[in-house]
């Protein structure tokens, strides 16, 4: 819910029954998605390809460092292993690429190096670095890296043709390997020079573990769930989530709103928001998408009740209030107890649940509660044979600040990517791997 946040009530258009859209079956069983199910993974390369071969790997190493440079979440480096264990196991010589921030040109903040302790810790073995991605000295590296070594290159970003998926610089990328594998689902909605350009270069072009696992979970669930099928949808505004929203409608037999979004609904049935966020421009919106989900049968829900606050702050003065009766002066931060009830006894009912957006503004210890909630209801729902998929973002962090991350279906590790791909947008990176 970020910046102002989230509120909640049960207007009467809170449940509509929607029809039954038949039994399907689990990511991994029956079909697998198109997407999913189309492209060549990793595991379809065997020693006979892989031995001696100089692999180029594009992982999304892109994690949060402190002031001294120390890794704070290591989240994206351990799911890079299976995939680079595979290829060392098999005899590749590997060499990873990765970004980090936003760099504007060479940046040593952005550099990868503080990666490597821990890489080579994970791996098992020592891993090199190179002073850049592309290059004479690299080249030399590369040309030196033994069967089941280990390089990584410098932080690709500081090439601005990176982004811009200069046909030259891929080809530089390109030339420094025989097979090209990208387990980078991050990245995988941006058409760059490593995710995208290099395909033109490098033959075979394949997912690896993570990118097929995120493919088979965020694919296959969507396109093909058990039912009934719930998506919980967060968040500060609608703008950002109307087209995850309007493709989700396509699909799901319930679909729960929580966090700053829902105080557009709100405004749009005529209730009194006091000061909690709204998007003025977004209310004919937010109407229209009320009536859609009755017009597709899908249950709409909205929470019943708020908590609201007299400021935005951590130690701001709360109370629990209906939706319908936010008084002037207060805003919505996060859903209150009876919808929480609400909602778990919905949940319950559910064999498929995806989850992108907080409840409230969960860094805030007062307006947690919501989040927390959804969080342990999803956990205890895995434990019974329920699909979870946490789909990126801030629903990941809330997760994992519960310590529940372990006690999920599947955690995608691409906000943005997830987004897209529930929205049924094409994945650049994904489309230019081949076909199996």
């Amino acid at each position: 819910m970020s910046r102002q946040t989230a509120a909640v009530h049960r207007p009467l258009f809170c449940l509509f029954l929607c029809p039954n859209h038949g039994q399907s079956a689990t990511p991994g069983n029956g079909r697998r998605s198109s997407e999913a199910m189309a492209k060549k993974s990793v595991g379809d390369l065997k020693e006979a390809d892989l031995k001696g071969k100089r692999v180029f790997v594009r992982v999304d190493l892109n994690v949060p460092l402190d002031e001294n440079q120390r890794i704070t979440d290591d989240t994206r480096v351990r799911a890079a292993v299976p995939t680079i264990k595979y290829l060392i196991g098999n005899g590749a010589g590997v060499i990873l690429c990765s970004h980090l921030g936003r760099p504007k040109g060479v940046a040593p903040k952005y550099s990868l190096k503080p990666l490597v302790p821990r890489l080579s810790e994970l791996l098992g073995v020592e891993v090199q670095m190179a002073n850049d991605c592309i290059g004479e000295e690299v080249e030399k590296l590369v040309a030196a890296l033994p069967e089941g070594g280990v390089l990584l290159l410098e932080n690709v970003r500081f090439y601005k043709e990176e982004e811009k998926n200069d046909p030259e610089f891929a080809k530089k990328l390109a030339s420094l390997a025989d097979v090209y594998v990208n387990d980078a689902f991050g990245t995988a909605h941006r058409a760059h020079a490593s995710t995208e350009g290099v395909t033109k270069f490098l033959k075979p072009a394949v997912a690896g573990y993570l990118m097929q696992k995120e493919l088979d979970y965020l694919v296959g669930a969507v396109s093909n769930p058990k039912r009934p099928f719930a998506a919980i949808v967060g968040g500060s505004k609608v703008s950002s989530k109307i087209g995850v929203i309007e493709s989700l409608f396509e699909k799901v037999d319930i679909l729960l709103l929580g966090g700053g979004m829902i105080f557009t609904f709100y405004k749009a049935q005529g209730y009194s928001v006091g000061s909690s966020l709204v998007e003025e421009d977004k209310l004919e919106l937010a109407t229209a998408l009320i009536e859609k989900a009755k017009a597709k049968g899908v249950s709409l829900l909205l929470p019943t009740d708020v908590v609201v606050a007299d400021k935005f702050a951590a130690d701001a003065e709360s109370k629990v209030v209906p939706a319908s009766a936010i008084p002037d002066g207060w805003m919505g931060l996060d859903i209150g107890p009876d919808s929480i009830k609400t909602f778990n006894e919905v949940l319950d009912t559910t064999k498929t649940v995806i989850w992108n957006g907080p409840m409230g503004v969960f860094e805030f210890e007062k307006f947690a509660a919501g989040t927390d909630a959804i969080a342990k209801k999803l956990a205890e729902l895995t434990g019974k044979g329920v699909t979870t998929i946490i789909g990126g973002g801030d629903s990941v962090a809330a997760v994992e600040k519960a310590g529940l991350a372990d006690k999920m279906s599947h955690i995608s590790t691409g906000g943005g990517a997830s987004l897209e791909l529930l929205e049924g947008k094409p994945l650049p990176g994904v489309l230019a791997l081949n076909d199996a």
